[in-house]
């Protein structure tokens, strides 16, 4: 039983905007539907449209939180994802987005950077729902203005709208900044840290597991198989990205520290997926393309640092938009679709259905 997507398909309701050759499923409507369009959600920060890619995706989260001790990360993340969504539903935005859990992928990740930097109050979780209601919108605004570009606003709605609340926090004390780094000057930079080969697979993996802001290899491991699940081409991208993000930045002699901590790879493994797999069809050409992708990629996280660091600001996924924009704005025709990475629907992107 096949599932047709139809763009800007109206509806309120779920099952109002899934048509399929036949019938549909009961696990696509009413409660049930609504978790599967929150696991999407999950799944599409790494442009997976796929509710088991997403479980695998929370539960390395969940994993990873409680192996470090900081539960409210997890919790964060399910509240981002639901506030998110929620919002989606509330304004009344393209239906097939919601199904696809587009309004969710930003929100999810609000709700790991929170308590990440932030400290455990009731406003930081206030803010927390505030900040992910909002990147909806944001979403919604910017993809408006660069879809005559033809490229799209990536999880820089998350990115902007966190950088936002995490600059207000050194004004505003209701919202704790006692986990956000010591502001420090370029030439305070550390790059310090030693690196062990026999410890190179947790790196790798900790370079996945950072896209969701987890330090954990076994969460990296799981995004991996949620990614296997869905597509055979991402998780091998994935996994090429973050490797070679590592041995680019050990060339160029970056802080050992954040290389081990998979901090130079996460937004580089996005980069990698969307380059390789996603806004081009997997062939030699793209495959080239993402691998300067990922280098420019872990470029631009040093020159963020160095920018960001006398603010004591994390640079988040925003190496990655700004990389992977470079790559997508030229609109070189890589395979024989006719380039347009306004999105990633497989109405648009017929190798993804």
């Amino acid at each position: 039983m096949a599932l047709v997507c139809l763009p800007n398909f109206p509806g309120d309701k779920l099952n109002n905007y899934m048509i399929m050759n036949e019938k549909a499923k009961l696990s696509d409507t009413g409660l049930f539907g609504y978790v599967k369009v929150l696991l999407r959600g999950a799944g599409q920060v790494m442009f997976q449209c796929n509710a088991w890619t997403g479980l695998l995706f929370i539960a390395g989260i969940f994993w990873g939180a409680y192996e470090a001790d900081t539960p409210a990360v997890a919790w964060g993340a399910l509240l981002g994802l639901v506030v998110s969504t929620a919002t989606g539903y509330i304004l009344r935005l393209p239906a097939i987005d919601g199904w696809q859990g587009l309004w969710g992928f930003n929100g999810i990740l609000v709700g790991c950077a929170f308590p990440t930097f932030l400290g455990d109050t009731v406003w930081m979780w206030l803010s927390l729902a505030m900040c992910a209601a909002l990147t909806v919108w944001v979403r919604e605004g910017m993809n408006n203005v660069m879809k005559q570009w033809k490229i799209n606003s990536f999880t820089f709605p998350f990115v902007a709208s966190t950088w936002l609340f995490l600059l207000a926090a050194r004004a505003m004390h209701g919202l704790d900044a006692a986990h956000m780094a010591t502001p420090l000057l370029p030439d305070h930079l550390s790059t310090g840290g030693y690196l062990y080969m026999s410890e190179a697979v947790f790196y790798w993996l900790k370079g996945v597991s950072q896209v969701f802001l987890i330090d954990s290899w076994v969460t990296g491991a799981l995004f991996l198989i949620g990614l296997l699940i869905a597509s055979r081409w991402a998780a091998l991208w994935a996994a090429i990205g973050s490797a070679l993000a590592i041995v680019v930045a050990s060339v160029l002699s970056t802080s050992g520290s954040d290389i081990s901590g998979g901090l130079y790879s996460f937004s580089a493994v996005l980069t990698a997926i969307a380059l390789a797999t996603v806004f081009y069809r997997p062939c030699w050409r793209s495959a080239l393309w993402a691998v300067l992708g990922v280098i420019v990629t872990v470029v631009s996280q040093a020159a963020m640092n160095v920018l960001f660091d006398p603010y004591g600001l994390a640079t988040l996924t925003a190496p990655f938009c700004i990389a992977t924009w470079f790559f997508l704005l030229p609109m070189f025709k890589l395979d024989r679709a006719t380039p347009d990475h306004s999105n990633w629907s497989p109405a648009l992107k017929s190798h993804l259905q």
